[in-house]
């Protein structure tokens, strides 16, 4: 079984996706949905290194949705700042994040979650993985913007991933 769904979850993502970008369902979109969905994963899984262990599934559902409540609020507050504050006053930053996480999967969940939060953009991995240089549209406190990615993101992802 494993051998033809290397990727159940994956698998189930395509057809999902396939079946949403059609937008139509019948036998024939179903079928090509999970044709896609199994062949795609079986074509890329030599490229994948391992599947990567959850110690806490539900809690990457919780933080999904905290993301997502993050990205909305971080887009009115993105979208006050460039409406109305004027440029002289915006005071962007470079923020060094010393990591905590040290699986590829965490540190790329925390990477993209930064870079999905308008205002804020990942920038650059340290050569030894340790730490993350993080662009901030607006901050007085590049501090207080590290602490609450660590707070606010990272110890979630230590729950998440071993």
């Amino acid at each position: 079984m494993r051998r033809l769904l290397p990727h159940p979850l994956l698998t189930l993502t395509l057809v999902l996706v396939w079946l949403a970008l059609v937008n139509s369902f019948s036998l024939g979109t179903l079928v090509m949905a999970v044709i896609l969905g199994v062949v795609i994963p079986i074509l890329t899984s030599p490229y994948w290194p391992g599947v990567p262990v959850l110690k806490k599934p539900l809690s990457l559902a919780f933080y999904c949705l905290l993301v997502f409540w993050d990205i909305v609020l971080a887009n009115i507050a993105v979208a006050k700042i460039v409406l109305f504050r004027p440029r002289d006053r915006i005071r962007s930053a470079w923020v060094v994040i010393p990591l905590d996480v040290t699986s590829p999967e965490a540190i790329s969940m925390l990477a993209g979650t930064i870079t999905l939060t308008p205002g804020t953009v990942s920038a650059m991995l340290s050569a030894d993985g340790r730490s993350l240089l993080v662009h901030c549209l607006d901050t007085d406190d590049p501090a207080a913007v590290c602490a609450e990615i660590k707070h606010r993101y990272e110890r979630r992802l230590l729950e998440i991933f071993p």
